[in-house]
């Protein structure tokens, strides 16, 4: 059977001792992050995470969402669940205190994240969709519609949703044809068909905010054309109650491989009232305010799945009872030696480990640079922070998620049949894991995003902000005994990292395929790269900075780190091998001859 131990130690080690958050330490609300506080926080998200959400999250998938005439409900106890995770506040973490919210910074607020995905990946979704829905509202919307929309939404009467797939467009929005009607008194009347809209209906909430994407009669066509709107399923008075219901209803859900909880839904807007979301023409300038921050909440999805998946699996091994050590019976006095025994079961279990932890030191890193983008005093230093998370966005959301399916996979292969069937509940993590390569644009568009515009974004300023105090770190520890072994595999894959982005700045500006070829194993190689640089980092801080941490903590961190650099890390060898052959085998083939 699955069990879960929420990482606390883990988390409570990155945010007390490994990340350095000085520079945000005059701001009052960061001011008052104080260990004790944070430890308080991350102690009870914990507590939830193993005894609320935990125990739902195998039943809420076997029983999934039912639909009957537009009318969706949740798995049994996701409504109970719901009223009591959103009047604690675990749903506004990171909103603004003038609607309601906590105004924790992201580092803090995605620990959190993490710990409750891992223990139910499908409940979750419907308090992240709304906080994305929320993010775009409170950038881009006019006063009126914050004030009243935003402080229900972030209490969590009401929810929200971001529907932008229609059936004959996905990556491609330039295609949508939802159209957006004006109307005398300023708003607008939306008529159209989205599909795949997360919690799109459910019984959790009295009012669902969709944030669609239309286009006006009059607008250009493409991508330029479209606009944002938001469009209650109820309408609102001006005192904030509810009116009739609005043009939107749910035609159905899908039955999916995973996330069978979290209610897919296709959604027809009929004349429903809707209304103006920033500038007409510029939807996509709002609405990637929330893809963006859906994106890296992907990421961290594929990060809490593994290390669910990784809890189950470290646990079996040691109690499964298993043939002999090869090297001699490790327990005699048992009728055979446990799992861990075994050097290829060993093997799996600290290639899981090490790549969830080094993506969640990655994840706690960078949801800090998140935050200095928003809160620094220095304009230039909000600036650079803000290039480099928009840089690392796709990285994140792609390398993680990719992680999580290896993870998972992994974590079936370590209970062998009994992995395999659903009864001990490995096999949801890999189903769940499975469509965060696929949404928030999937893994293959990351990669294009990142070598097509990020790479080359001002003549390469972006990567500079990721490169040089990478190149920094290297030069001042490159002859550091103690520290040889994590800066040695680190620089030979700097080096390669390097070597690619050469190659494809000079081989895609004299043809387009050859980047795009080269461009999925460019973010895997990015990826990689990354998590050593954390790696790296976390070997130095421990070497030279050690905290409250038990010695045999930092122990299993560095023996950890040291298997990522040998075992791991290496893989951008042939990563970089694949890079530098080309395209011309990938693009060789006629169409016919597939």
């Amino acid at each position: 059977m699955a069990t879960l131990k929420a990482p606390i130690d883990d988390i409570k080690y990155l945010i007390n001792e490994f990340l350095e958050t000085d520079e945000l330490s005059n701001i009052p609300t960061f001011s008052e992050m104080t260990t004790d506080l944070t430890d308080a926080i991350f102690e009870q998200a914990g507590k939830v995470s193993e005894t609320l959400l935990f125990p739902l999250n195998k039943a809420g998938d076997e029983q999934g969402c039912t639909y009957h005439d537009g009318v969706v409900t949740t798995p049994d106890g996701f409504k109970e669940a719901y009223q009591e995770m959103t009047a604690s506040g675990w749903g506004n973490l990171t909103c603004d205190p003038k609607y309601g919210g906590q105004g924790l910074p992201h580092y803090i607020a995605n620990a959190v994240d993490e710990m409750l995905i891992s223990s139910n990946m499908s409940f979750t979704m419907y308090m992240g969709l709304t906080i994305g829905a929320y993010n775009a509202i409170e950038k881009f919307a006019h006063e009126d519609l914050k004030e009243k929309f935003l402080s229900n939404m972030v209490s969590g009467q009401w929810s929200g949703t971001m529907c932008l797939t229609e059936p004959q467009c996905g990556t491609d929005l330039g295609l949508i044809r939802t159209k957006a009607v004006p109307q005398s008194e300023g708003n607008y009347h939306l008529s159209g068909s989205k599909i795949f809209i997360s919690a799109g209906e459910h019984n959790l909430t009295e009012n669902i905010i969709h944030l669609v994407l239309a286009r006006t009669p009059d607008a250009p066509s493409g991508i330029k054309g479209i606009s944002l709107f938001l469009v209650p399923k109820f309408n609102v008075h001006d005192d904030g109650t509810l009116a009739e219901l609005n043009g939107v209803f749910c035609s159905g859900i899908e039955h999916k491989m995973g996330i069978n909880a979290s209610s897919t839904c296709s959604i027809e807007f009929d004349n429903a009232k809707g209304f103006l979301v920033g500038e007409l023409n510029k939807g996509m300038k709002a609405m990637f305010v929330m893809m963006n921050s859906a994106r890296l909440h992907v990421g961290i999805q594929g990060l809490a799945i593994a290390q669910a998946s990784y809890c189950s699996a470290k646990d079996y091994a040691k109690e499964r009872l298993q043939g002999r050590a090869l090297s001699g019976a490790k327990y005699p006095e048992q009728a055979a030696d446990p799992l861990i025994v075994h050097p290829d079961i060993r093997r799996m279990l600290m290639t899981m480990k090490a790549y969830t932890e080094g993506a969640r030191a990655l994840s706690s890193w960078l949801s800090y640079k998140l935050d200095l983008s928003q809160h620094a005093d220095n304009k230039q230093q909000r600036q650079e922070a803000d290039e480099l998370v928009s840089l690392l966005t796709p990285v994140f959301k792609s390398f993680l998620t990719d992680i999580g399916e290896t993870v998972t996979s992994l974590g079936i292969q370590v209970y062998g049949g009994h992995g395999y069937i659903r009864e001990n509940g490995m096999e949801q993590y890999l189903r769940d894991a499975r469509i965060s390569k696929i949404y928030e644009g999937a893994n293959g568009i990351q990669a294009l995003d990142l070598v097509g515009r990020k790479l080359p974004e001002q003549m390469g300023k972006y990567l500079r902000h990721f490169f040089h105090p990478i190149s920094n770190f290297l030069e001042q520890y490159a002859n550091d005994k103690p520290l040889t072994a994590y800066i040695l595999p680190l620089q030979k894959s700097f080096s390669r990292l390097q070597q690619a982005t050469l190659f494809i700045a000079q081989k895609g500006l004299s043809d387009p395929d050859e980047a795009a070829s080269a461009a999925s194993d460019y973010l895997n190689m990015f990826g990689l790269v990354a998590l050593g640089y954390m790696w790296a980092k976390m070997a130095e801080q421990i070497t030279y900075r050690k905290g409250e941490m038990s010695a045999d903590f930092y122990d299993a961190k560095l023996n950890t780190g040291l298997f990522y650099m040998q075992r791991l890390l290496p893989q951008t060898g042939s990563l970089l091998s694949n890079i530098l052959a080309g395209c011309n085998s990938t693009m060789s083939l006629k169409e016919e001859q597939f």
